[in-house]
C-alpha cells in the first residue's frame, strides 16, 4: 500500500511503501524546534517524486544526517542517515525517515509514538 505525503505547498511530495506501525519523537534541539515525528524506512521504501531541485538540505553536528526540507515552504520533509539504533552509525544500513505528519491520509493518533532522548545521546 503505497502512502502519499507532501510539504505545505506541494513542491516536494514523496511515496512510502506502508504506513507506519510507530513513530519517533526525537528531543534533540533540530527535531524538537521542527515538530517532526519520524516514520523509519529503508531507501527502497521511499521515493521522491517531485524534482530534486525542490529540495534542500541542511548538515549539522557530525554531518552524517541530511536534513531535507522544501525549498519553498520550508517544511521538514524527510532525512536520511545511516541506521543509529545500536547508538553508533551504521552506514551499511541507510534509512530514510519521514516527518509523518506530512503523510495524507495517515491518522497519526493509532500509532505509538516513542520518545528517543536526542537532546542527551547527541
Amino acid at each position: 500500500m503505497t502512502i502519499k505525503g507532501s510539504c505545505h505547498c506541494s513542491a516536494t511530495q514523496f511515496e512510502v511503501s506502508e504506513i507506519p506501525v510507530s513513530v519517533t519523537r526525537c528531543t534533540c534541539s533540530l527535531c524538537a524546534k521542527r515538530g517532526a515525528l519520524w516514520a523509519y524506512y529503508t531507501p527502497a521504501q521511499f521515493r521522491l517524486t517531485t524534482p530534486i531541485e525542490n529540495v534542500a538540505t541542511y548538515r549539522w553536528g557530525s554531518r552524517t544526517v541530511k536534513h531535507h526540507f522544501c525549498a519553498n515552504c520550508g517544511c521538514g520533509t524527510y532525512s536520511e542517515s545511516p541506521d543509529w539504533s545500536s547508538g553508533k552509525p551504521d552506514f551499511d544500513n541507510p534509512r530514510v525517515g519521514v516527518n509523518s505528519r506530512l503523510l495524507d491520509d495517515f491518522d497519526l493518533d493509532a500509532v505509538t509514538i516513542e520518545v528517543i532522548d536526542g537532546k542527551n545521546l547527541w
